[in-house]
């Protein structure tokens, strides 16, 4: 597969926020964080990692984007479609790129709109954004969610690149044989994993978590243990491995050796929550909806928390499958469905797939697993 968009991608992604800017009477809306400096510029690169520079994008109420960035990163940025590219060299303490900034929102003329929301920051000094405000003397506002909303519903393109993702993850599972045996620490595992997704293909591996305990889990998100693995044990691994921008997550579970009768019958209930979750996500249909489907089967009531979320440039990003999300699914959404049920007391299994929102039965990029949990 192609990397990258084609300029079309882009100049569809840039028209379609300035006819939505145009009914919010908004100027421009500045881009300030990697996601959405992304989406509108093709600009990727792993130096966002460094917190020393402050990144900016802005889309005008007509005509074509202004990137607005330290100079280390002009030459990049100039590969791609944005022409417009104004650079400071960074970071200069005393003016860290605000007059350039400024001087060029005034340019373009407000009000301004800044993504606000949920799941929104400025990724910039507090003091230097006052201090932009206000030198440019123009109004600020929220962006009234266009760039989420816009995010939201995934092209083609980007959702062929997420099944790229989901294709290596699917590769790297197939072969836990190779890396997860009884003796072997789920420290040892985690490290393996990620040398298995870069072999099969990841650009890089930013997010693993798992665990390993006899009869299931407590939690998921702990350092992995530097505990070898037993007979008995249930093994958890939830990637968000990267193809060219884009994630897949999703999770498999895995016994060490025969899996006790309440193992097993925890993890088919998973898989059934799954199949009701993937019965319910049509398009028109809420969040909660999905939610209300899974939870039904895996248990725990409102206690559920999130069975799921939505997937794309970030591992998580925008609706929540929870009871309070009343998001509505479109077609193009990609999201992940989540459950997860009570093997015994104070023992967890989760269970993981992606799938496409489309205008019928949602299209299912991570290989549905099998209610037989695999043994290792």
């Amino acid at each position: 597969m192609t990397r990258g968009f084609p300029e079309a991608e882009f100049r569809t992604r840039v028209s379609n926020a300035q006819a939505l800017m145009a009914a919010q009477g908004l100027g421009a809306i500045l881009m300030t964080t990697e996601p959405n400096v992304r989406y509108f510029s093709g600009f990727l690169t792993r130096f966002w990692e460094s917190p020393s520079r402050p990144w900016f994008l802005i889309v005008p109420a007509a005509g074509e984007p202004i990137a607005v960035i330290p100079s280390i990163g002009s030459v990049l940025m100039g590969r791609g479609w944005v022409k417009d590219i104004r650079t400071w060299s960074a970071p200069n303490l005393e003016d860290d790129g605000v007059t350039l900034l400024a001087d060029t929102l005034r340019e373009v003329g407000g009000p301004i709109g800044v993504p606000s929301g949920y799941e929104t920051h400025l990724r910039m000094p507090l003091a230097d954004f006052e201090r932009v405000k206000t030198l440019s003397g123009l109004e600020f506002t929220g962006d009234a969610g266009i760039v989420a909303d816009l995010r939201a519903v995934k092209s083609e393109a980007e959702i062929a690149k997420i099944e790229v993702a989901c294709g290596i993850a699917a590769r790297s599972f197939a072969r836990m044989g190779e890396i997860a045996r009884e003796g072997i620490s789920v420290e040892q595992v985690f490290r393996d994993f990620q040398r298995l997704l870069l072999e099969e293909g990841a650009d890089w591996v930013p997010y693993i978590s798992g665990a390993a305990a006899p009869g299931g889990y407590d939690d998921v998100i702990s350092l992995a243990s530097p505990d070898p693995m037993a007979a008995g044990d249930v093994l958890m691994l939830d990637t968000g491995a990267i193809w060219d921008g884009y994630f897949c997550d999703y999770d498999r579970n895995f016994s060490i050796g025969k899996p006790s009768e309440a193992v097993q019958s925890a993890h088919a209930r998973l898989i059934d929550a799954t199949h009701a979750g993937l019965e319910a996500a049509r398009p028109g249909v809420t969040a909660r909806d999905v939610w209300r489907a899974m939870a039904d089967i895996a248990g725990a009531g409102e206690e559920a928390g999130r069975l799921g979320h939505a997937l794309g440039m970030q591992l998580t990003e925008g609706l929540s499958l929870t009871p309070r999300d009343e998001t509505v699914l479109k077609p193009g959404m990609v999201i992940t469905l989540e459950p997860g049920t009570q093997v015994s007391p104070g023992k967890i299994m989760v269970h993981e797939e992606n799938i496409v929102i489309t205008e019928g039965v949602p299209r299912v990029i991570s290989p549905l697993a099998d209610p037989e949990i695999v043994q290792i």
